[in-house]
């Protein structure tokens, strides 16, 4: 996920459009980004103050906005940054069209991976999408769905060649999606219920091979 935000950073243009942004605006724009995520997540949209993600950041209010001139502003480039890395990870899925098991592999570690490494953007997209998707409908519909489209037609290519069991392949993207996610949105009950402090890595893996098993054998797979 680090990649995806330098890569989505570097796309920011400044707010006159005119320059490239400089090494030292990537850095400072990046700052406010993850206090924004930090706060976003535990408070949501209405909760979270400018000030105290400029007071996070160890900047002034005026200076955070000179960056991102409103809180809706920041609130949808916290959102795009997350949207664009899952975007990003789902592309596994149709990279190895003739290779559905490994293909489905790579992508539920990748998404086990993001709640693991990155919980708090699992937490905002969550936030927004249970309150009706208020500010950020526009862009599920137009970046999501058609990615979405394209992974449905990759399971229908492969169940015309028979590599896979033939089911309703959206909802079963459904499905991957939320309990991957779940690992990130329910992290505090489950290490509750495991008895720990928090989730390590192991409890990833296992929730890995788990989700990964019962996945590919619904499409037929023989997991071994």
């Amino acid at each position: 996920m680090a990649n995806v935000r330098a890569h989505k950073v570097d796309a920011a243009q400044p707010s006159n459009g005119s320059r490239a942004p400089t090494a030292a605006r990537l850095r400072k724009e990046n700052a406010i980004l993850q206090e924004a995520e930090n706060q976003f997540a535990v408070l949501g949209f209405e909760g979270a103050s400018l000030e105290g993600i400029a007071t996070a950041a160890g900047i002034s209010r005026h200076n955070l906005l000179y960056y991102f001139p409103s809180k809706e502003v920041l609130y949808r480039r916290v959102l795009d940054d997350v949207v664009f890395g899952w975007l990003a990870g789902m592309e596994d899925v149709w990279r190895e069209q003739n290779d559905p098991v490994k293909a489905l592999r790579a992508y539920i570690r990748g998404k086990l991976r993001s709640s693991f490494e990155r919980p708090n953007a699992a937490k905002i997209f969550a936030k927004e999408v249970i309150a009706g998707a208020p500010r950020y409908a526009d862009v599920i519909a137009a970046r999501v769905k058609p990615v979405l489209a394209q992974e449905v037609r990759t399971f229908e290519k492969w169940a015309k060649k028979g590599l896979v069991a033939r089911v309703d392949f959206t909802h079963l993207m459904f499905v991957i999606w939320t309990v991957t996610q779940a690992y990130a949105e329910h992290q505090t009950q489950f290490a509750i219920l495991l008895d720990k402090p928090a989730l390590d890595e192991s409890d990833f893996e296992r929730a890995q091979e788990v989700i990964t098993r019962l996945v590919l054998s619904g499409l037929g797979q023989k997991v071994d």
